[in-house]
């Protein structure tokens, strides 16, 4: 079993409604984010590979692309843009190209803060 792991970078602002710190949430503001993409696998008997990291990269651009320098309020399939958002809305674009996705965790590095995504439906 092979762990093959990637990190992309974006910045971006959002609001947020919360029940503490309510006025500066509720402000425009931004984070410096880190999304690290691990994908778990054997890798194939003829190509070598866990995941063909051309493809892999390909739709990290498109999920980064679709995240960096943006307004996170405004992304329609987001939600409110907190961490756990972020991460599972990285999986949804990337799990239709990469079926081995095992994990999606986004960072900020401002409060050390991260959240990780492994898949599936929360009970």
């Amino acid at each position: 079993m092979h762990e093959l792991s990637k990190e992309f970078r974006f910045d971006a602002a959002h609001t947020l409604h919360r029940s503490v710190d309510v006025e500066p949430s509720r402000r425009i503001h931004g984070h410096s984010y880190r999304a690290e993409v691990v994908v778990r696998g054997r890798a194939d008997p003829e190509s070598g590979m866990v995941v063909d990291l051309g493809l892999l990269e390909r739709a990290m651009e498109e999920a980064r692309d679709g995240l960096d320098h943006r307004f996170l309020d405004e992304i329609n399939d987001l939600g409110p843009a907190t961490m756990e958002n972020l991460s599972s809305w990285i999986w949804r674009k990337l799990q239709p190209v990469c079926p081995n996705l095992w994990r999606v965790t986004v960072r900020r590095d401002s409060d050390n803060g991260a959240c990780s995504y492994f898949g599936g439906e929360a009970a």
